[in-house]
């Protein structure tokens, strides 16, 4: 898999194209900016984007748009954001533009290497992933009118563990059920949030965003 590695502290920057190549991935390229992480990835046509939230030019939201416009571009490219500090607004406007093969991590996550890497074997196997601490941070801040608040603390506990990117046989695992159990659930948490089969909309991740999702005048408990 050929992977494309934005980050502009030069020793993460290293470090991550060391770790994933040992790993046996092909890093085809590195960038420090913006500019030039989304001119090599037109040139170069990664399979996988990893990239800091924050990048220069401006430090602010770089990293993030260029993964938004590169997924705009082409919907199959998988992105993995890095952040530094929690940032909902960001992880849910990535989230929101597509549904397979994008994830948003806390850069402290990369020190537990395993996981890590695990997580971007499911970025690039479609999977979504989402940190943890992100999805705590945003369930402090749901809507007052968010029909997650009619799930069962069992089905908001499925659907918390769906956030993080877990397959049902690894949320079967970690609830201690069968897996039917846990197919079970996630029908009614369809049903209960209004999530009808479609052909078009990825009902899980629609799922993962109406459980992040927040109203401006809330504040975390």
């Amino acid at each position: 898999m050929r992977l494309i590695i934005g980050e502009d502290e030069v020793l993460l920057r290293a470090g991550l194209s060391r770790l994933l190549t040992d790993e046996g991935y092909d890093v085809v390229a590195t960038a420090s900016n913006a500019p030039d992480l989304v001119a090599a990835t037109r040139a170069l046509h990664p399979d996988l984007v990893i990239t800091d939230i924050r990048m220069p030019p401006t430090h602010t939201r770089d990293g993030i748009e260029a993964a938004l416009l590169l997924r705009e571009e082409t919907p199959t490219l998988a992105v993995l954001v890095l952040s530094q500090y929690v940032d909902s607004a960001g992880a849910t406007e990535l989230l929101g533009r597509g549904s397979r093969g994008v994830g948003y991590l806390l850069k402290q996550r990369i020190m537990d290497v395993d996981p890590f890497l695990r997580g971007v074997r499911d970025v690039l196997d479609g999977g979504t992933l989402v940190d943890p601490s992100v999805v705590e941070s945003m369930m402090r801040r749901r809507r007052v009118d968010n029909p997650i608040e009619r799930l069962s603390p069992r089905r908001r506990e499925t659907l918390a563990l769906m956030a993080q990117g877990m397959s049902n046989a690894r949320i079967a695992e970690e609830l201690v059920v069968t897996e039917h159990a846990v197919a079970r659930n996630i029908s009614a948490i369809f049903d209960t949030l209004g999530l009808p089969p479609s052909t078009s909309e990825h009902r899980r991740v629609l799922a993962v965003l109406k459980y992040l999702e927040r109203g401006p005048s809330e504040h975390p408990g």
